[in-house]
């Protein structure tokens, strides 16, 4: 049975001592290393951006995880290469954030680079949108809340949206992973892993505990 792929989300990290948290979730057995980047336009908030991903990624890159980067910014078709040399191994835009005729060029820009293509979408958009892509992409992120803010409950209508996805993956053949974002935790991690996600990106629930490794072993094995 496979294991699930945890994703911690700098995001709710401390930035005082932002490399010796992201040592701990990496000895607690995290396989990806989630950046939340928000340009203050596209979603009322504003994280980080390159400098971040690039210092923490380049320059003290002795970590073992895969960069789970998340850009939820305007305009994805501009920066995509950016954020890509900066050294994302996943890059998941918003649908959101482009025109129709713009997907298919980012999704050729990130691979061009030998790089992995997430589209993420929010809460309120209808999940078949996506459809027309899944074959040429890894990974689908669900927003399970509205992106922008760390620290908000989880909507349930988001396990409708894996359980289609999931089944439609299925039946295709397909190798896309389903990624969640948004409350994750033991409880609702459970409900996300039993509709079909692959991929759990949870925040508070691992660094506001001292025990990271606890935190990311129940998630991992959930089922």
């Amino acid at each position: 049975m496979k294991k699930i792929i945890v994703s911690p989300s700098i995001l709710s990290a401390d930035f005082k001592h932002l490399l010796d948290d992201v040592k701990r979730v990496e000895r607690g057995g995290a396989q990806w290393l989630h950046f939340d980047v928000m340009d203050g336009h596209f979603v009322p908030n504003i994280s980080f951006g390159f400098p971040v991903l690039h210092s923490l990624i380049n320059e003290h890159a002795n970590y073992n995880m895969v960069n789970d980067v998340h850009i939820m910014i305007e305009n994805p078709l501009l920066w995509c290469e950016r954020f890509l040399k900066a050294g994302a191994d996943y890059l998941t835009f918003h649908y959101e954030a482009c025109k129709k005729e713009e997907i298919e060029k980012i999704i050729d820009i990130i691979h061009s680079y030998n790089k992995r293509v997430g589209i993420s979408i929010k809460p309120k958009t209808d999940v078949k949108v996506l459809l027309p892509y899944l074959d040429r992409i890894d990974l689908v992120l669900i927003m399970s809340v509205e992106p922008g803010f760390g620290g908000q409950a989880f909507m349930e209508n988001s396990l409708d949206k894996i359980a289609f996805l999931r089944k439609y993956i299925d039946e295709h053949n397909l190798s896309t992973l389903i990624e969640v974002d948004g409350g994750i935790d033991d409880k609702t991690g459970q409900l996300c892993v039993k509709c079909g996600a692959d991929v759990l990106v949870a925040g508070s629930y691992i660094f506001n505990h001292d025990n990271v490794e606890e935190r990311i072993k129940i998630l991992k094995e959930l089922k």
